[in-house]
């Protein structure tokens, strides 16, 4: 009995006996090629649509090549049906080609089928699960609207082939269109970050541009917001008697292709440039296998936002609207503050007449609830309760009480770091490890978002060792 994995890759395309050698990149004369035949393709289907349709155009061809048979056989005598009988041949080898190019034709201008286990109409139709007014909603996001996959393409910058190739699913892949590498976490272990390469990655600018960045936001979201940052984050709690941090559980792969799709539709869009955009803004984690003398990417899980895509963070703060929004009002019925960055969550709470002891337990059970009802999982190791006697940091930054000091500011340690490799490099040694001047520099730039005087400092020493 074959395995599972046979019978993935046998499904997927063929296997062969040994490995193609790797593809070189296009000539300027191949794309240029390339670019001829798709125009020539698309303006074919436009002549089969003028002509009435495909079998009208494919008649149309025939009877310019001399090849449509008009005859009755029945009328013809016995030596004149072996000239018909070759007649209809050579008409049904054309009509074969020409059907052919029909096809091309149709498939240059049509996305047609976007994988096993999508739902996918090239009609960009309403249907039942289009919202109330949804052209209205879709004015009030400001979001363009698409009557076909072949706009939609246009204004992408790109054609629907190569629309269709990014959103495409296959569950046994001989490609890629990412990048995977692990970067360790703070707290242990790795994390995987999934880049997309650099076409899909203009594609996916181009939907964090157009769509994205235009759905509406939570105020209690700091993360990756113009305007917003860690120190603002941060800022929000600084002073208070007590800080708990929540984080959520595989917060990037919670985020399926469905819930995309599902937020898009209720922004306003269609079904079909939903789908669409949905797909070329996730992927399936993958295990990469050697098969057969082959790579292979097989999918392990289902399609979601890939954590190193540019549309992740603006998609997930979309998504976290309802989520922010009753963890504001649990917060607030608690007499608590709230803020998110990214799937880090936190709350503050200040004394007061009325309220003399925070009500943690309270806040831990409702914040549970209400992440699993939003679709996500509170993370059973990552609470953390700080109150006024420990160090309180909120996304990296210390926010006790402390005179004369920041709201939010760097921990000393970071700063005692820095001064001592600065230093280092002023007498002349060189730097611990690996360390580079653009990393001190990178960490200068951090320091002055909290504190512009101290960061200066760091910055106005760092750029004299480089005029060194």
């Amino acid at each position: 009995m074959a395995s599972k994995l046979e019978t993935m890759v046998s499904a997927a395309a063929p296997v062969e006996k040994e490995q193609p050698a790797p593809k070189s990149a296009p000539t300027e004369e191949q794309l240029a090629a390339r670019a001829k035949a798709h125009e020539e393709r698309v303006l074919r289907w436009k002549q089969v649509q003028e002509a009435g349709g495909a079998d009208e155009w494919i008649r149309g061809e025939l009877r310019k090549k001399g090849l449509l048979v008009e005859s009755d056989p029945s009328r013809l005598g016995d030596r004149e049906k072996g000239s018909f009988k070759e007649q209809k041949k050579a008409e049904a080898a054309e009509r074969r080609a020409l059907k052919k190019l029909v096809w091309d034709a149709y498939r240059a201008t049509h996305v047609v089928h976007l994988g096993v286990g999508v739902h996918w109409s090239d009609h960009f139709e309403a249907d039942r699960f289009d919202i109330e007014r949804r052209e209205d909603r879709l004015k009030a996001n400001d979001l363009p609207e698409y009557k076909d996959a072949e706009g939609l393409a246009k204004a992408m910058g790109i054609d629907v082939p190569t629309l269709r190739w990014f959103s495409y699913h296959r569950d046994v892949d001989a490609g890629t269109h990412y990048r995977r590498w692990q970067i360790p976490k703070r707290t242990g272990g790795s994390r995987t970050i999934t880049a997309p390469k650099r076409g899909l990655k203009a594609a996916q600018r181009w939907v964090l541009r157009n769509i994205a960045e235009k759905l509406p936001v939570h105020g209690a979201a700091h993360g990756f917001l113009s305007a917003r940052s860690i120190v603002t984050n941060a800022q929000v709690h600084a002073g208070a008697d007590v800080v708990v941090k929540v984080d959520v559980k595989d917060f990037f792969p919670t985020v399926t292709w469905r819930r995309v799709k599902g937020l898009f539709r209720k922004a306003g869009l269609n079904e079909a440039t939903a789908t669409m955009l949905a797909m070329v803004c996730t992927e399936a984690p993958r295990d990469v296998v050697e098969f057969r003398g082959r790579t292979l990417y097989v999918a392990s899980g289902p399609r979601a936002l890939p954590q190193g895509a540019p549309t992740s963070p603006a998609i997930t703060n979309a998504i976290c609207l309802r989520l922010d929004r009753r963890l504001s009002g649990l917060a607030r019925v608690l007499g608590m503050v709230y803020t998110r960055y990214a799937d880090d969550l936190t709350f503050s709470w200040r004394k007061s007449d009325d309220r003399a002891k925070a009500p943690v337990g309270a806040l831990l059970g409702g914040v549970k609830k209400i992440l699993r009802a939003e679709g996500f999982v509170l993370h059973p190791d990552k609470t953390t309760v700080m109150r006024d006697g420990d160090r309180q940091k909120v996304t990296g930054l210390v926010v006790n009480k402390a005179e004369g000091q920041p709201a939010a500011r760097v921990p000393r340690e970071t700063l005692r770091k820095l001064r001592a490799a600065i230093k280092n490099r002023e007498l002349g040694r060189p730097g611990k490890g690996d360390e580079t001047i653009d990393q001190l520099k990178g960490m200068a730039a951090f320091v002055f978002m909290c504190d512009a005087k101290k960061g200066q400092a760091f910055l106005d020493r760092i750029a004299k060792l480089e005029g060194k």
